[in-house]
């Protein structure tokens, strides 16, 4: 917003939360946070400065002593190879994204970077874009409309796919994976919906109406965050089950003197856990807690009594 505020001086403030697809209060509020900003070692009278007087009674920005933003910028090796395989990435993302523009910025960024550029290209970012393709192509649609999604969504917790009307927020990449953040109308919350999980998309001829209070995840921490309500499992598993630590998330990990791992994970519905375990079979067993590791037990010669009585 910053740059945007200096090439036009005297901009409204509704102007600018039109253009950023915000609110103006959300504006404001940023401007705040501006006021009080400048680079390390500087004092407080060498912070930029924002006349909030004329913000709250005119609606006009008025921004000043924020010339040293005019300076060159300067990466440093870890910014420009993180930038550089970011950029790589998205590339590889499906959708109407503007690929031109991505494409040039790489190549500016590999002419700039020289031999960092080559440190890049070592580093390999999967994602399931190809699978997902198609999917991606609707719900980037969707965004640039500004309209409403219906999914058919599959969720591994209860084994269900559940029908949702999604306004959609963003496309994100996590581990590889494709993302789409939106406020979901079933759960009145903000939910992330792994694209290579929905069944079903369609644009629905609607506008998408995301609420004020809808706030985009911070993923910097890794996609799975633990509530108060996720319960800590610890898992025991052989040479042959740690094939569990390539696909779910966890907390903590233990090498075994067999090859194993022990592993320390939240967990949000049991049921996961169970059918988990049945399907890791005797490469796994529940450790923590207790009562966890009686119900697999019990999942398992309930299964076990099935087949007996089947024949």
């Amino acid at each position: 917003m910053l740059p945007y505020l200096r090439s036009h001086p005297d901009a409204r403030v509704s102007d600018v939360a039109g253009l950023f697809g915000v609110s103006e209060r959300q504006v404001i509020r940023d401007l705040r946070v501006l006021w009080f900003s400048g680079l390390p070692g500087l004092a407080m009278g060498d912070y930029i400065e924002v006349d909030m007087e004329s913000v709250e009674g005119e609606g006009i920005i008025s921004v000043s002593n924020a010339d040293y933003l005019a300076r060159p910028l300067r990466l440093r090796t870890d910014e420009a190879i993180a930038l550089l395989v970011a950029l790589r990435t998205l590339a590889e993302v499906p959708g109407s994204f503007e690929r031109g523009a991505i494409d040039r910025a790489i190549t500016k960024l590999e002419q700039a970077a020289g031999e960092v550029a080559e440190r890049a290209g070592a580093v390999q970012v999967q994602v399931d874009g190809d699978a997902v393709a198609d999917v991606a192509a609707v719900v980037r649609s969707a965004l640039d409309e500004g309209r409403r999604l219906h999914l058919s969504y599959w969720v591994p917790a209860r084994d269900e796919t559940t029908e949702r009307d999604v306004d959609p927020m963003r496309l994100v990449v996590v581990d590889g994976r494709l993302y789409l953040e939106g406020w979901c109308r079933r759960a009145e919350e903000t939910r992330l919906f792994r694209l290579d999980r929905v069944a079903e998309v369609s644009v629905l001829d609607v506008p998408a109406e995301i609420p004020d209070r809808a706030r985009p995840r911070d993923l910097s921490g890794g996609l799975f965050q633990p509530s108060r309500e996720d319960e800590l499992v610890t898992l025991e598993l052989s040479r042959a089950g740690r094939w569990v630590t390539d696909y779910y998330p966890f907390e903590t990990s233990e090498e075994l003197a067999d090859g194993g791992i022990r592993l320390r994970l939240w967990v949000r519905d049991r049921r996961w856990v169970r059918r988990l375990m049945l399907r890791l079979g005797g490469t796994g067993r529940v450790v923590d807690p207790p009562d966890l590791a009686e119900e697999v037990v019990a999942d398992a010669r309930e299964a076990l009594a099935a087949y007996e009585t089947g024949s």
